[in-house]
């Protein structure tokens, strides 16, 4: 069975941190781009941080300087360390994976980050 199931979500203080992990079954996950996408109440669905299969990452403007995005292949898992966290942070955050060859996409149900201000 296809799965990805996040956790690390939760409530924090705005300059605060928190770290994301997806953990991966059922997938060559080395072979899978994975990614964290985020979506706000009232917004769309907008990617955070994405890992390619070799290595390079991406990131949202909103992100760089305060994120970053790793991947543990033989863990089957991707992070996402969040730093000075800001409450236009808050939002579902949502753990994906896109097969390099066939672009098939697979999603996570998503973890909750609520910032305070």
């Amino acid at each position: 069975q296809v799965q990805l199931v996040e956790s690390g979500g939760g409530l924090v203080q705005a300059g605060g941190s928190l770290r994301l992990s997806c953990a991966a079954s059922g997938i060559t996950f080395a072979t899978y781009n994975m990614g964290w996408y985020r979506q706000g109440p009232g917004n769309q669905r907008d990617m955070v941080a994405v890992i390619y299969i070799g290595g390079n990452t991406v990131y949202a403007d909103s992100a760089k300087g305060r994120f970053i995005i790793s991947r543990d292949n033989a863990k089957k898992t991707v992070y996402l360390q969040m730093n000075s966290l800001k409450p236009e942070d808050t939002a579902v955050y949502y753990c994906h994976a896109r097969e390099s060859w066939t672009r098939n996409d697979v999603w996570g149900q998503g973890t909750q980050v609520t910032v305070s201000s």
